[in-house]
């Protein structure tokens, strides 16, 4: 993948849907590009939310790809059974392995593409060198663990570096942004760089969760020089 033009993506999270009504929240986001689950285990970051058998569950109601984001201790155990399930993309934290190369390599020989994220106050020049290794980087725009926070704009110039990276193919990583993405914000993350767009509840809090879809895709269209 290189930096030409291309569509926004946009992965409306789960987080913000109604846990009891999964498979109709799911259902309601139609015509999204991703569906964005975030797992957490409430020791690497202080909350609980759902864990592979929702994720089974949900792969049998859509064809939407999953993109999972493991907000959890351990990757390396934990990770790869989620590419074995059928998600498209798992995503584990830099800050939770000292082996991240390891653990990417073990998602891709299960089948998923492998993503890293960094949280706000993590430097992302230690990790430039491996993200050869990596399908997409998952820059967090709040702290991790708790869905409707406000965004962070100084991570952008994560954003930037990696852009740059990309755009001279040195790398060819998707970059997608999550945490406080709505319609005051995304055409800053557009402009910055960013190809995904994580979306909580600027898209289940709205009357058509497809239309919020729709429309924060060509919010971000317009704002991006990368993105046709």
């Amino acid at each position: 993948m290189t930096g030409h033009s291309r569509e926004p993506l946009i992965a409306p999270s789960i987080l913000s849907a109604d846990f009891a009504r999964l498979a109709e929240e799911t259902a309601a986001v139609h015509g999204a590009d991703w569906l964005h689950v975030d797992v957490m285990d409430n020791h690497f970051v202080p909350n609980l939310t759902l864990g592979l058998p929702v994720v089974e569950s949900l792969l049998k109601v859509t064809d939407i790809p999953m993109d999972c984001h493991l907000m959890i201790e351990d990757p390396a155990r934990w990770a790869p059974p989620y590419a074995e399930a059928g998600a498209y993309n798992v995503t584990f934290h830099a800050e939770a392995t000292d082996d991240p190369r390891a653990v990417a390599r073990d998602i891709r020989a299960a089948g998923a593409k492998a993503g890293l994220s960094v949280k706000p106050g993590t430097a992302i020049e230690p990790y430039l060198e491996i993200l050869r290794d990596f399908d997409t980087l998952l820059v967090m725009s709040v702290e991790p663990g708790f869905g409707g926070q406000k965004f962070i704009p100084e991570v952008l110039s994560k954003v930037t570096a990696v852009r740059r990276l990309v755009d001279s193919g040195d790398l060819t990583v998707v970059v997608e942004i999550d945490g406080g993405i709505n319609d005051d914000t995304i055409s800053a993350a557009a402009e910055a760089g960013v190809d995904c767009f994580v979306a909580g509840s600027a898209v289940y809090n709205a009357a058509d969760p497809a239309e919020a879809v729709a429309a924060l895709r060509r919010k971000a269209a317009a704002a991006s020089a990368h993105l046709s």
